[in-house]
């Protein structure tokens, strides 16, 4: 169970959305997130869903990263059942490469949003940025590692095309 001091939970499907999923994760560690992981598959574990989904808010958490592929249904069947923020990260399914996933999780109807990423690690890695991002507007000390986060991206990147 969460407390006040783990705001983010990262859910996925499946096991093998870790690998993609732990994007979100490392960058909410260099950011001075807590967040806590947990499989919850919207398929093979509705009640795990249902009651997570239920006491996420009671339990502490501010932002919800959801992701899943293929029918991806997790994120948005998640977004139903709370009124916290739902991050949607669509991982890359075998079949069509993500963009099953992608579709199922940015159509949904009008009044049950989850904001949706880009598909697979670059998505991930923005969910935990965005989580930051939302947590931040509560959170000076947290802004303040945003703004150092910006300006040392800005900084890394080279000018010239020379070694």
């Amino acid at each position: 169970m969460a407390t006040s001091e783990t705001p983010v939970a990262i859910i996925m499907g499946s096991r093998s959305d870790w690998p993609t999923m732990k994007m979100a994760a490392d960058k909410l560690d260099q950011l001075g997130v807590a967040w806590k992981a947990k499989v919850v598959s919207a398929h093979r574990t509705p009640e795990r869903l249902v009651q997570f989904a239920t006491g996420a808010k009671a339990a502490g958490y501010k932002v919800i990263i959801a992701g899943a592929g293929g029918a991806a249904h997790l994120p948005g069947m998640a977004a139903s059942m709370t009124e916290l923020p739902v991050l949607g990260v669509p991982v890359k399914s075998k079949a069509l490469k993500g963009m099953d996933s992608l579709l199922s999780i940015v159509q949904m109807p009008a009044g049950v949003p989850v904001a949706t990423l880009a598909i697979g690690e670059a998505g991930a890695a923005n969910a935990g940025i965005l989580a930051a991002q939302i947590l931040a507007l509560s959170d000076q000390a947290l802004a303040g590692r945003l703004t150092a986060f910006r300006i040392a991206q800005t900084e890394s990147v080279a000018e010239s095309v020379e070694d």
